[in-house]
């Protein structure tokens, strides 16, 4: 994407796209009462409805996975894709043109390139797809056919031929009225000398898909070796192809990554072919460069990953030395998974497009089976380097592999394999190694944070949580029917952090006396200043259905207000009675006639708002 997209129109994109339409396109909803819509949730399995919809203002709640936002925020986890993508699928759906703020723009001028590009890989792949089949392609059909792969399986990939002329694919692009300067940008040809060449001649192409299914790139392998070239070619770095955010496969495994929890990276597009067809649809490769932090972000996004996801990453790697040096280099970035990594490594040393055609597809299946855990294998990686018959090599071993147990963030898991360091080894002394170990994590984490203690969680059953939660609901949906009423209660009015937060929240954004009718841009104010964690709460309050009918709103909130102030005058009448208990009537009179003035005061607002909370 060429640029951040313009506010307006992320707010235009938003006011054309009724969330109703885009989440009905996809799920069954239903009337639920009070103006929302309910239906089965599209993100986890669930036999009874808890996906709402509140259409009035815009936002989606699930009460069952505690998720939600509004529709970008459900195209996103829908198609797994970014702020950006989402905004841009859903402006092409409503037909709104897009704005890019960034140094030396022109109103229209990148979203109008990425369709113009997106258009020509499109073109190109059809171009390609139709050459195969070619008489001179006979070399290409039979490198496939070598590896295993039949006719249909490379018209499912989409695999074509690149034909071994200087402007073949050029001059078929330009007559369909792309210009050479587009072709150039895009990476599909080079300058010439009296204009563009193609950049892919006589290769065997892959088309190389972002995670929507548009083409941005191609992958291509030469053919005839006595050629000079790279053996693969990609595209270079274009306004559509980054290279380091780009996974080959990952339009067609997307879904069964997200069902399966599980993505597996091999290393070549032949090797995605053999996965698939094999019966691992979770296969996924990166595109001539090593895996590294933007395709971590790609999966996590997949893998919905975060605090206590199942899901596991499987790398394949060759069993030689080049492939335990591209393991190790994994297991730098496997903690910032929280899902847990494997390393997947045949004996033979066979890539999975090799030992499908050696050993069949239940082979490549038993592959990714007989995984091994990324921490096991880089410690065993690194053994392996030592005579372990030495005491010498033994301590040299330990010594080595020390940092490796010591870099594990999980207290527990260090532990574990430290036990499994000590048997590797041969010490039968865990204790010494543990101590090794400890030294060794003592020094490389200095500072580390003791982890925080456990969140308070919501009882629901509590009649005093029940009506601190239906306040914040009504200062969230019908502000103006609290007034400043809201205000004078004070954080303290609220037991659940959560509660205290979003008052403060709604308070620090202007509070309720000033938010008027609420709505849309309401919501949207609060969820701008809210911290990331809060954001769920504001949305889950602006979702959930009121317990009161629109013809006895007012007279509700003013009731509900006066239930919690009561709450809070009752705590102040017990902690005045345990003070005036603690006070001699005879000497100190006088406090303890302004303590009992104070409490028949006190008793009096009780009785008051007993009254008018006996309105709810």
């Amino acid at each position: 994407m060429a640029g951040r997209i313009s506010d307006e129109d992320i707010a235009l994109v938003r006011e054309r796209s009724p969330i109703a339409d885009i989440v009905g396109e996809h799920i069954q909803l239903r009337n639920a009462g009070g103006g929302n819509l309910k239906g089965l949730c599209p993100f986890h399995e669930e036999k009874s409805p808890s996906f709402n919809v509140t259409p009035t203002r815009g936002y989606w709640y699930c009460f069952g996975c505690a998720e939600g936002g509004d529709v970008i925020t459900f195209v996103r986890r829908l198609e797994h894709l970014s702020f950006g993508e989402a905004v841009e699928r859903l402006a092409n759906r409503a037909g709104v043109q897009l704005r890019y703020e960034q140094g030396g723009y022109v109103p229209g001028r990148e979203q109008g390139e990425r369709i113009r590009l997106v258009e020509a890989h499109r073109a190109a792949a059809e171009f390609y797809v139709s050459k195969l089949s070619a008489p001179d392609a006979a070399i290409g059909r039979r490198f496939l056919s070598e590896r295993g792969f039949e006719r249909v399986d490379a018209e499912r990939f989409g695999v074509g031929y690149a034909p071994a002329e200087w402007e073949a694919l050029s001059r078929h692009l330009m007559a369909r009225g792309f210009t050479s300067a587009e072709l150039i940008r895009g990476g599909l040809a080079k300058e010439g000398r009296r204009g563009p060449i193609d950049r892919f001649r006589g290769r065997l192409v892959w088309p190389i898909r972002d995670i929507t299914g548009d083409v941005i790139g191609f992958g291509a392998r030469k053919l005839n070796e006595a050629e000079d070239g790279p053996k693969y070619l990609n595209t270079p770095e274009s306004p559509l192809y980054k290279k380091s955010e780009v996974l080959y496969g990952v339009d067609l495994a997307k879904r069964e990554i997200s069902k399966r929890s599980q993505a597996v990276i091999v290393e070549g597009y032949t090797d995605v072919m053999a996965c698939h067809l094999s019966g691992v649809p979770t296969a996924v490769a990166t595109c001539g460069t090593a895996f590294g932090e933007e395709h971590i972000k790609v999966l996590r996004r997949l893998l919905l990953d975060q605090s206590g996801s199942q899901g596991e990453v499987v790398f394949t790697f060759d069993g030689d030395a080049a492939g335990q040096k591209a393991a190790l280099r994994a297991f730098a970035d496997e903690q910032k998974f929280v899902t847990q990594t494997f390393v997947a490594v045949q004996a033979d040393g066979l890539d999975p497009c090799d030992l499908r055609i050696r050993h069949g597809e239940a082979a490549v299946r038993d592959l990714i089976a007989g995984r091994e855990p990324l921490f096991a294998f880089a410690i065993r990686s690194v053994i392996s380097r030592y005579d372990v018959s030495t005491n010498e090599g033994r301590l040299s071993a330990l010594d080595a592999a020390a940092p490796i147990v010591a870099g594990i963030k999980d207290r527990s898991l260090r532990q574990l394999y430290a036990v499994d360091l000590d048997r590797w080894l041969g010490f039968n002394n865990e204790r010494f190694v543990l101590d090794r170990i400890t030294e060794v994590s003592a020094a490389a984490q200095p500072r580390a944070q003791r982890p925080a203690g456990p969140r308070k969680v919501a009882d629901l059953t509590d009649p005093g949580v029940r009506t601190e939660a239906e306040v914040l609901r009504l200062a969230v949906q019908r502000p103006a029917l609290l007034g400043p009423g809201f205000e004078a209660l004070g954080a303290e009015a609220f037991t659940l952090p959560e509660h205290a937060a979003l008052y403060r929240l709604i308070v620090d954004s202007g509070g309720t006396a000033t938010a008027g009718q609420g709505g849309r841009e309401w919501v949207d104010l609060l969820l701008r200043g809210a911290e990331d964690s809060l954001r769920g709460v504001v949305t889950r309050f602006a979702v959930e259905e009121l317990r009161a009918d629109l013809a006895s709103e007012e007279r509700y909130a003013s009731a509900m207000l006066a239930a919690l102030e009561l709450v809070s005058v009752a705590r102040a009448i017990e902690q005045l009675k345990s003070r005036m208990q603690r006070t001699n009537p005879v000497d100190e009179q006088q406090e303890y006639n302004r303590l009992f003035g104070e409490l028949v005061a006190l008793e009096q607002q009780r009785r008051v708002l007993k009254d008018r909370a006996a309105g709810s």
